[in-house]
């Protein structure tokens, strides 16, 4: 797990969150409760009313774990990475202090 302020004006900023799991971890929920354990974390000893993730469109089981986890589904952001010779398309979340964690 990751994390790091993102500054969104002088006076405010928001975190953004990261997780990469070795192969055998994959699948097992872990991932789904770090970051609801992170968000719950963060929402309880900072002040920021929004936490993001972000990950690439085909990272469809990443897309479900932060769905279970509580985050809600933003868009896609053409373009935002590379990878294997190509440009891939991101898809962010976010969690606001006022949504029901998951």
């Amino acid at each position: 797990m990751s994390w790091h302020k993102v500054p969104s004006t002088p006076v405010y900023y928001y975190w953004t969150i990261g997780i990469v799991l070795l192969p055998e971890a994959r699948g097992q929920g872990y991932g789904t409760q770090a970051q609801r354990l992170l968000a719950r974390y963060l929402f309880a000893h900072t002040t920021v009313q929004r936490i993001e993730a972000a990950t690439e469109v085909g990272n469809v089981a990443e897309q479900r774990a932060l769905e279970k986890a509580g985050f809600t589904r933003e868009g896609v952001h053409r373009s935002t990475g590379w990878r294997d010779g190509a440009h891939r398309d991101g898809v962010w979340y976010s969690m606001l202090r006022t949504d029901q964690l998951g």
